[in-house]
């Protein structure tokens, strides 16, 4: 979503970068260029201005140690305020430390309400709490089933009472999780294509029948100022207790992001990265920035492949490769493993540095299926002893895969130069590695 304000920062950091020292002039036609760029990205008006201005204040009259480029001091700065404009820490949601612990979702429209409810179910589960989704959405057609169907795909209690405005709904769901020992009540909340009474007076009234300890205001990341317009009022109207950032996976600028906490004042807890259920994430202002000014994310990065990665298959992994024991078998595992830890753009971004090295290359996901269909279609044999694959094979597997002979060429032609790469590494790179770290 930052690609192009992350290029534009780049710039004009490179600018600076060439500049022997910081003057105020460099400074100022620096800001200035920073300041279009972040209203090209749909920042608030007001936003960019405060921003330019804080960032201005520290960077003018500061003595630069020689030791260090003038564009990474103020790429410094600009990171430390991005940061506190972003909200400054993390702020996670309200415990599950009773039961029932109650979140509603509210927001608009379209803005992703009830895959956000089946998201946050499944974060629960994962923590070893029992969730219930609740279907207050009574007006949008096929939001009871849409819910019921997203339940449904990762396991948890669907609460829904036809007939029955919201309100009601909703306090005979707290009740019946009080009995069924539910630790955790996600209600979804009807939404409307604009603010009105009618949704807001709904929606106080809900609170009054079952006080939620977190009231969720999902943001389409890709509505741009509309976003920030919506979160405000609402924020007036119900004081929402954090907001979740939907799409943010999208094509937008991503001005909203970026101004959302600064207008509201109320703190942006998740992030909505993709369109599957487990591609939910806490938001973190510094992970965020640091994303923004092409400087990757690690811990991120770190924390999905923990979350989906089996450790003790990775332990057999590093031996088999230090073992040069490689197999198709082992290549197709570990494409498994990397799909369930997201798409493969926003992995990439994650890592400091990838986005200058990959500009203008498209990751394209098709690609990794085709060599995942290529692989199903071999046997087992052929895939524990590649080099038995010889033409009639090729054209087998090329059939049975719905690819070309030529497509089942290259990826072998790829996979042997992977082989001899892992058996010409020196194993004493890899000694001081901790058991289990991939050496890739």
């Amino acid at each position: 979503m930052f690609s192009s304000l992350s290029e534009k920062l780049d710039v004009v950091f490179k600018k600076l970068r060439g500049a022997g020292r910081l003057t105020e002039k460099n400074i100022q036609d620096s800001m200035r260029e920073v300041r279009r760029a972040l209203l090209e990205a749909d920042v608030n008006y007001k936003v960019a201005k405060d921003f330019i201005k804080a960032v201005e204040a520290k960077a003018v009259g500061v003595e630069v140690l020689q030791s260090i480029d003038p564009g990474q001091h103020v790429i410094k700065i600009v990171h430390d305020e991005l940061v506190a404009l972003l909200g400054g820490k993390a702020e996670p949601l309200h415990p599950i430390d009773k039961s029932p612990t109650v979140y509603a979702v509210c927001g608009l429209q379209g803005s992703g309400k009830t895959t956000l409810t089946a998201k946050l179910a499944l974060w629960a589960k994962r923590k070893n709490k029992k969730p219930m989704v609740v279907a207050c959405d009574i007006y949008r057609p096929a939001a009871v089933k849409q819910l019921k169907v997203l339940a449904d795909q990762i396991d948890v209690p669907h609460f829904h009472v036809e007939n029955t405005k919201p309100p009601e709904i909703a306090r005979q769901a707290i009740k019946y999780a009080e009995k069924n020992f539910i630790d955790l009540v996600l209600i979804d909340t009807a939404g409307r294509l604009h603010i009105d009474d009618e949704l807001m007076n709904e929606l106080e009234e809900l609170k009054k029948v079952a006080p939620p300890d977190e009231l969720l205001l999902v943001a389409d990341a890709m509505t741009g100022q509309d976003a920030v317009k919506v979160a405000d009022e609402f924020h007036k109207r119900l004081s929402v207790t954090g907001v979740v950032l939907s799409k943010l996976d999208g094509d937008a600028r991503g001005g909203a992001a970026l101004s959302i906490r600064h207008v509201t004042g109320c703190p942006i807890k998740m992030a909505s990265v993709g369109e599957k259920l487990p591609e939910l994430e806490p938001f973190h202002p510094e992970r965020m920035a640091s994303r923004i000014l092409g400087m990757g994310d690690i811990v991120s990065l770190v924390e999905k492949a923990q979350e989906t990665i089996d450790a003790k298959e990775a332990a057999k992994m590093q031996e088999k490769i230090l073992k040069a024991k490689f197999d198709f078998e082992d290549f197709l595992s570990q494409m498994e493993q990397l799909k369930k830890m997201g798409p493969l753009e926003s992995l990439l971004g994650m890592i400091p540095g990838a986005g200058k090295m990959l500009k203008g290359i498209k990751v394209d996901e098709r690609d990794m299926e085709r060599m995942v269909a290529i692989i199903k279609s071999m046997t087992v044999q052929e895939r524990r002893n590649p080099v038995m694959i010889d033409g009639s094979r090729k054209r087998r597997i090329a059939a049975g895969s719905g690819n070309s002979v030529q497509s089942v060429n290259q990826l072998l032609k790829q996979f042997f130069a992977m082989q001899k790469m892992f058996q010409n590494m020196n194993k004493k790179k890899f000694r001081g590695l901790p058991k289990g770290l991939m050496p890739f």
